[in-house]
């Protein structure tokens, strides 16, 4: 018997060096095997608008996998909970934090039927110009890497699948990047290779090109780096459409997607496949893929700046036509390269227990209150305090009623931002920071004045006619069907709602026409309010807003409540704001509905912001705060102006502090913008974008009831060319380039490394927060530990409030750097997250890591440690450093 089960295990061929998973291997055709490297379409019956699917192979118990988008959260076709963005994470400096916002997400991700969840998204904040650049844990690789980790570690402990992006050097908009290798292994792969020491199930690569190859076909980044040096176990896969060519597999890429092209009215949009055996799809109409991409992510919205013309790169570029098949056949690729990859991809599925009955792909209940407990909490703790001059904050109860909210994010939370792939929250646990104000103190007096209206009102009936007749013509399409078949009716105006009583039948296909016979001329807002539908609305025959969503693509397939503005409307509606210039007179106007597949009911209203009624809000926010004592004035943006505020933002705080000499500022941003206000505000609240519970945070933070203690993860310059990506002496590094070449010439000196090089002032420095206490530091001791350093210091809370603090470790260069390498002034080498009562001292260690002690040598392609000596310093911030020692 002995022999036999020798004989029988010695027949199975290693390929893993699992053997449930070879044997699994040899059993497979090789059709099967590449069923596991290529996504594919789900049966629509079952698909749930998430970003992908793989098959699986049922005859030997293999299950599919579906794959989502994020971070944060979980965008499928079931709305589900917004989470603190991804910066806001990282402004808490706590491990901690980050491994429970994880939880939240694998949470959501196991209600929700999805196996692997398409974050975290690891990549570095090195150009504020790139369009992505909001979904980073900032600039630096070391709290990337805590935080990124943590956030892996708890998306996987709910048996989801973590898949960790952009591999690799995927920092910028352009699309052809050059990176030294010291910088690239120190800075870009650094958080990669954390991830994979902790267990990732697997990576993403990336869109661009690595230093002229495309990073899902780069052979030196797949599989130099990635496995031969970091020892990664997990698989590769491709981000959506960055394929070019079959031939990526040798190079050590294990899937790609989304793969097979869709059939039927899917095929509108199809990526180009190479690991399947269908058809190759036409390339798509660049044209097209812009106008949809625009679509996707809400467009322009009134406020904002015309971005332009989109650049989808090389997206939809074949280097080859050659398909699988054909490179079966030539011998370009071999069944071992085939048998290869599939292995990596069902390790992982074994190792999640997905062989085993693990998996889950029914939708359950969500864990609403338990994720809304971490939300607001991390809401509160991401909350930076970057000024706040005489204890401006907290309000105290005594003057609330003489506060007033100015603008609209007061009233509505701004929770997510932009939509941006991830999930977009649930409207009715948004409650603005306005009512949690009210609420928490009991005070009803707290005052509010919009100055800026997302929306609107109904436009009048007397304003709607169709064929010289009051009301618009509405056309309904029986099924869908032709003009045959079609029911005829007038309504006065556009206003279906639940709100009303009146929503419309679920799946209509609907049509209304008529003419919008403004007064006189000016630029008009017009607001298309939806849900449960796709929308469309064109003037004068041109198409001017139309609901963000597509089905049978990957973001979501239904239409839901904050697709496309910065808030829902206040009834849970989404809302797509457009500016329109009109004059006096007659205009024609087209709306256009057609099912989402929600199968809810239509609601639909068609709203507008007047240019009087702009000036009258505008005014009388002027006049609240002209007879308030204090003035709270919250500020939001998106993704445009870069290092800007959209609209009269600025211009609305420089006239409010001009009234109200004691003006506080709340900001819902991602990114550092410009403040040219910032002399004349008391105080400043970087609340970032807190999630569905962001409004309870917010109010609990200037109320008091917490201390703020968040740190900055990125430099907040005083302009854009004080960044080096945006420093115009260095045009190589921008998303430009020179000649389509993108050249991170700064080498390792991203971020607050290069502002500390070219001895530039920030405006905040990276690290940088206040709280509502102080903190004094002393007693820093230095030991050596089984991994490098055990730094120990005492912290004390010397004011009368508890609150947390984030002490800091600073790493200086060599006295003497070994030749050819580079070395910051000082990088963040260690850190922590400590609460302290008021009046409360602790002594605590931090370890610095032996690999925060080294650098990556070009000459020897290995990790090697300086000799000679060195500063390390700790402190509250990169520029706020109180105790300092050398160590050699």
């Amino acid at each position: 018997m002995l022999s036999s089960a020798l004989a029988s295990s010695q027949s199975v061929p290693t390929v893993t060096g699992d053997p449930k998973v070879d044997k699994l291997l040899s059993q497979m055709t090789l059709k099967e095997k590449l069923t596991l490297i290529h996504g594919t379409q789900e049966d629509p019956k079952a698909y749930q608008g998430q970003a992908g699917y793989l098959a699986g192979v049922p005859r030997l118990g293999i299950p599919g996998l579906r794959f989502a988008d994020g971070p944060p959260g979980v965008l499928t076709r079931h709305p589900s909970q917004a989470e603190t963005a991804t910066m806001g994470v990282a402004a808490t400096f706590s491990a901690k934090t980050a491994e429970d916002n994880g939880l939240v997400i694998g949470r959501e991700a196991r209600a929700l039927g999805i196996d692997v969840a398409l974050q975290p998204f690891v990549n570095i904040d090195r150009d504020l110009e790139f369009g992505r650049g909001y979904n980073t844990f900032g600039e630096d690789p070391f709290l990337t890497s805590i935080m990124g980790v943590a956030e892996v570690k708890g998306i996987q402990s709910q048996h989801v699948m973590a898949q960790i992006k952009h591999y690799v050097a995927y920092d910028s908009d352009s699309g052809n990047i050059f990176v030294d290798d010291q910088a690239l292994h120190e800075i870009y792969v650094a958080p990669f290779d954390a991830a994979s020491k902790i267990g990732v199930s697997s990576i993403m690569c990336s869109y661009n090109r690595v230093n002229g190859t495309f990073a899902c076909g780069n052979k030196n980044t797949l599989t130099t780096i990635l496995r031969d040096q970091i020892g990664f176990k997990g698989f590769v896969t491709s981000d959506w459409g960055a394929v070019h060519a079959v031939g990526f597999i040798t190079a050590g890429l294990d899937m790609e997607m989304p793969g097979e092209p869709a059939d039927g009215a899917g095929a509108a949009f199809s990526i180009p496949s190479f690991f399947d055996f269908k058809p190759v799809p036409p390339q798509p109409p660049a044209n097209s893929v812009q106008d949809m991409i625009a679509d996707m992510f809400g467009g322009h919205i009134p406020e904002e700046p015309d971005p332009g013309g989109m650049n989808i790169g090389d997206f939809g570029f074949k280097e080859s036509p050659k398909k699988m098949a054909e490179a079966l056949k030539d011998g370009t690729v071999d069944e071992a390269t085939i048998t290869r990859t599939a292995g990596r991809v069902l390790l992982q599925i074994a190792k999640f227990g997905y062989l085993d009955g693990m998996q889950k792909h029914d939708f359950t209940t969500q864990a609403i209150e338990e994720n809304a407990k971490i939300i607001e909490k991390t809401g509160e703790e991401a909350a930076v305090l970057l000024k706040n001059d005489n204890h401006a904050l907290p309000l105290k109860a005594a003057d609330l009623d003489s506060v007033v909210l100015i603008g609209p994010t007061a009233a509505q939370v701004d929770s997510i931002g932009i939509n941006g792939e991830r999930s977009v929250g649930l409207p009715e646990r948004q409650i603005g920071p306005l009512a949690a104000m009210k609420k928490i103190s009991g005070n009803s007096n707290i005052q509010f004045a919009v100055n800026d209206d997302f929306t609107g009102s109904t436009i009048p009936a007397a304003l709607l006619t169709h064929d010289g007749q009051p009301g618009l013509a509405r056309t309904t399409y029986v099924n869908g069907g032709p003009a045959t078949t079609r029911n005829l009716r007038t309504d006065t105006q556009i206003d279906f709602t639940k709100k009303n009583g009146n929503p419309l039948p679920p799946d209509g296909t609907l049509s209304w026409k008529g003419t919008l016979t403004p007064s006189h001329e000016g630029e008009y807002w017009i607001y298309l309010q939806a849900l449960g539908t796709n929308a469309v609305l064109s003037i004068d025959g041109k198409k001017v807003a139309a609901t963000g969503v597509i089905q049978g693509t990957v973001h979501g397939d239904i239409l839901q409540a904050n697709q496309d503005n910065v808030v829902p409307t206040p009834d849970g509606l989404d809302n797509v704001r457009r500016a329109v210039h009109l004059t006096a007179g007659p205009h024609a106007i087209e709306i256009k509905t057609s099912p989402d597949t929600s199968h809810a009911p239509v609601q639909l209203r068609l709203n507008w912001y007047t240019p009087e009624q702009r000036k009258a809000d505008h005014e009388a926010a002027i006049e609240a705060a002209k007879h308030a004592k204090t003035a709270v004035v919250f500020l939001w943006t998106r993704l445009q102006p870069v290092f800007g505020l959209p609209g009269d933002q600025n211009k609305l705080v420089e006239e409010i502090a001009a009234v109200n000499p004691n003006t506080i500022v709340v900001l819902n941003t991602s990114q550092p913008v410009a403040l040219p206000w910032i002399d004349k505000a008391k105080a400043v609240l970087e609340m970032w974008w807190p999630g569905d519970e962001g409004g309870w945070s917010t109010a609990n933070l200037l109320l008091g009831k917490v201390s703020p203690a968040g740190r900055l993860p990125v430099t907040w310059g005083k302009q854009l060319t004080d960044y080096p990506a945006t420093d115009p002496r260095y045009p190589e590094r921008s998303k430009k380039g020179i000649d389509g070449k993108t050249t991170y010439s700064e080498g390792v000196n991203i971020g607050y490394r290069w502002f500390d090089k070219e001895k530039i002032d920030p405006l905040f420095a990276f690290g940088h927060g206040l709280s509502y206490t102080t903190f004094a530091y002393s007693g820093l001791k230095v030991s050596k530990s089984s991994d490098g350093l055990d730094v120990a210091v005492t912290i004390k809370n010397t004011g009368s409030v508890a609150s947390d603090e984030v002490p800091q470790i600073y790493l200086g260069a060599p006295a003497k750097a070994p030749s050819g390498a580079q070395f910051p002034v000082r990088s963040l080498v260690a850190f922590d997250r400590i609460h302290l009562a008021a009046g409360e001292s602790k002594t605590i260690t931090l370890n610095v890591a032996e690999r925060q002690l080294q650098y990556w040598s070009t000459a020897d392609t290995a990790w090697k440690k300086p000799a000679g000596a060195r500063e390390l310093s700790i402190g509250a911030s990169s520029r706020d450093l109180r105790l300092h020692t050398t160590i050699n």
